[in-house]
This record gives structure tokens, sequence and C-alpha cells, in this order.
């Protein structure tokens, strides 16, 4: 509601307009102009705040899963976060991308349409590279892929798509299905050009090289479940109680992990001179005395102390100690 002016104030803006010294029409023109909003009907908002929220917490679940994904797979320190997530046309999402390029289409069943993810050359080059036994450098040049390359990135692009019904099922059920690589953008016409989308873009680290995937889906492919991503975010924001069954659940997921296990009998250093006339029946001496326990590794760490043994026909050890403290180090 406006200010109510006393009349003191009414009779001195009476005599300023019979002066002249306001202008009626300036001040008509002046606040019909402060009830004008800018709006681009070329790119109209579909997407409200708390679906673009929802969006957010959804994909900050599927970097996880994505970073998990490709220690894993890579054997490599992995770091991924979400960049940026907004609203544009399809044709200025196209546009901005490179040829050649990375696009995987896939659908998401029951969801009616296609969406795209777009890998950055440069990420797709390192996940090849560190694969093929290099330390994964960022490649310094756009190329095509080989042969074999296409095939390894279409492997590990299916892979990374699949993840994407995990971080959705606690909004909806989507069953992703990969259908094709492309590496020309002017090829994936998925939707028509001044159709919005929202692009979401993460940041993918691998080592010391940094890549980017761009996740673009039509509001077309969305509509359906728009109200349940309003319905998340309202959710999402109140504080999550861990049931019991979810405690024992991931602990039944953690305990069925595989790790190496190691039993070290120890190590000698002897010329390269004595190493080449090695023959059958020679005898290398160990540094680890017969009576000492043999330590046990998981991965990298000791975290036992062991005797050797035999169980019926094979090598065995027995646990004799568990190291506690200094366990996190390397033995």
């Amino acid at each position: 509601m406006g200010d109510i002016l006393s009349q003191t104030e009414i009779d001195a803006l009476l005599s300023a307009l019979s002066d002249g010294q306001v202008d009626a029409e300036e001040m008509k023109t002046t606040k019909t102009q402060k009830r004008i909003r800018v709006y681009d009907f070329k790119r109209p908002n579909k997407f409200s705040k708390d679906q673009i929220h929802s969006l957010q917490n959804i994909y900050e679940n599927y970097c996880r899963g994505l970073t998990t994904y490709f220690s894993g797979n890579l054997h490599s320190v992995i770091e991924s976060k979400v960049l940026s997530i907004e609203q544009i046309t399809y044709d200025e999402f196209i546009r901005s991308l490179p040829n050649p390029t990375v696009l995987g289409l896939y659908s998401l069943d029951p969801l009616e349409g296609t969406v795209l993810m777009e890998m950055s050359p440069a990420l797709a080059l390192t996940i090849v590279d560190r694969l093929l036994g290099g330390q994964g450098q960022e490649s310094e040049t756009n190329r095509e892929l080989t042969e074999i390359e296409r095939t390894i990135v279409e492997n590990r692009l299916t892979q990374v798509i699949g993840i994407t019904g995990e971080a959705w099922s606690e909004v909806y059920e989507l069953n992703p299905h990969f259908v094709s690589m492309e590496t020309n953008p002017q090829f994936t016409q998925i939707v028509a050009p001044n159709e919005m989308i929202v692009l979401i873009t993460l940041e993918v680290k691998i080592g010391e090289a940094v890549g980017i995937i761009n996740i673009c889906m039509p509001y077309l492919v969305l509509e359906p479940i728009l109200d349940k991503l309003s319905t998340f975010f309202l959710f999402s924001t109140k504080a999550k109680v861990t049931s019991p069954e979810q405690v024992q659940a991931i602990r039944q997921k953690i305990e069925w992990a595989k790790v190496d296990l190691v039993a070290f009998l120890g190590h000698s250093e002897i010329l390269v001179r004595d190493l080449l006339y090695l023959s059958p029946g020679d005898v290398i001496p160990l540094n680890q005395a017969v009576k000492d326990p043999l330590p046990i590794y998981v991965g990298e760490f000791m975290k036992f102390k062991s005797i050797p043994g035999l169980n019926g026909e094979h090598l065995a050890v027995q646990i004799a100690e568990i190291v506690k403290e200094g366990g996190e180090q390397d033995g």
C-alpha cells in the first residue's frame, strides 16, 4: 500500500503543479516505466527456482556416483562437481560446442524424448590415455577419435549415462538407455532449435587434467515430472533421518567390497651379476627372520601381523596381531 500524504504535502504538490515545477505527464510516464519488466520471449524461463534447486541436488548426487565410478575404473584421484545449471535454447547449446566432440544420446524411460550428454574432447582423450597405460595427461589438440579410441569412449560413456538412474531414484524411477554416440553437433537434432533446455555443466578433474561434461535435458522431456521436482525440493530441504535399515544396507554394500590382501615375506638385495647367474636350487636369503611375524597389507597399508604355515596342501597365514596404531600409514 502506498504512503498516505498529509494535507500539507497535498497542498505543496498542487502548488507545484500549478506553478509548472512538476509535469503531470512526466509523472505518469515515470510511474508506468516502473511497472515495466524486461522479458525475452525467445528465452522464456520454463523451470522454476525450486525445480532448478532440485536438479542441483540430483546432479550433486550424480557427481558422487561419477567420482566413485571413475576412481575405480581409472585408478586415479578424481574430483567432480556441478559448475552451473542454466536455461537456454537448444540452438544456443549446439552452437557453443566444438567440432568434433563426444556426444552421447540416451533415453530416460518411461519419459519420452532424447537427452544429450556432451563430454569434452580433452576429458575423453584423458580417459583414453589413462586406460591405455598413460598418465592421463590432458590433450592440447582437438581431433577425431580413432576406431579403438571411439570404442573405449563409447563404453565409458554408456557406463556414465547408466549412473543417471541412481541419481534420480529419490525423485522418479528412470531407466537410462544409451542410444548412440556422435562427434558432429550438427547431426544431433533432438528438439527444435528454439526449444528450451536445462543445461547442467559438470567439471571432472582426473589427476591434474580438467574436463567438462554437459547434460542437455529438453523441457519437453522433463515436463511430465516437473511437479515431482518441486515436491522433491520441499522435502530435500528438511533434515533426513537415517533409519537402521538404511545403515544396515550401507554396511552390507561395504562388506562386499573387494580389497587386495598381501602377506609380505620379506625382501633382499643382490648384485646384478649374481642375478644373471641364478640357477634352480639356489637360495636367496631374505631380511625376514623365520620366527618374526609377517606383515599383512590391505591395499597399501599394513593392518595385521601373521605367522606362516599350511592349511592342508595350501600355503596360509594365521593372524597373530592387529596393527592399530599407525595402521593408516605405510608399513
